[in-house]
C-alpha cells in the first residue's frame, strides 16, 4: 500500500480567548481574520473559534484559534513541573530590532531568557512562545 496524500494546511493553536488571539496575531502577522465563530449555546463568552490566512495568491500557512476552557500559560523556559511549551512558530524577518518593537507594539513580550543570539524568543498575549529570526 503507497502513501495515500497528505496536505498540510494549518495549524492549530489553543487559546483561553480564540478570537481575541486571533486578532493579536492578525495584527502581527498583517493577515486577515477570515472565520470566526461565536461562543457555543451555554458556553462562557470566551469560547468559540478564529483562522487567520493569507489572502489569495500570497503563500503561507493558516493559523486557527480554538477554545481551551483549561488553559494553562506555557513557561518559557521549560521547567520540570511547568506547564510546557508544545509548539512555537517561527517568524522570518528582515530587521530584527524592527519586529520586536512591532511585536511588542501589537502586545508581544519579549521572553527574559534568549538562548540564541541571532533569535529573539517573544511571547504572545498568552504566553505561548514565538521566535522571530533574521532571513538569509
Amino acid at each position: 500500500m503507497g502513501q495515500p496524500s497528505l496536505n498540510f494546511t494549518s495549524v492549530s493553536v489553543a487559546a483561553p480567548d480564540p478570537r481575541k488571539l486571533a486578532e493579536f496575531y492578525s495584527e502581527l502577522l498583517g493577515l486577515p481574520i477570515t472565520s470566526s465563530e461565536p461562543p457555543h449555546p451555554g458556553a462562557p463568552p470566551e469560547d468559540g473559534w478564529a483562522q487567520i490566512r493569507p489572502p489569495k495568491g500570497k503563500s503561507g500557512p493558516t493559523l486557527n484559534f480554538e477554545y481551551e476552557p483549561g488553559h494553562v500559560r506555557p513557561v518559557w523556559p521549560s521547567v520540570e513541573g511547568g506547564q510546557q511549551l508544545q509548539t512555537h512558530l517561527d517568524l522570518a524577518v528582515d530587521d530584527m530590532q524592527a519586529a520586536v518593537s512591532w511585536a511588542e507594539g501589537v502586545g508581544a513580550v519579549l521572553a527574559d531568557f534568549q538562548p540564541q543570539d541571532h533569535v529573539r524568543v517573544m511571547l504572545d498575549p498568552v504566553g505561548h512562545p514565538f521566535c522571530l529570526f533574521l532571513q538569509s
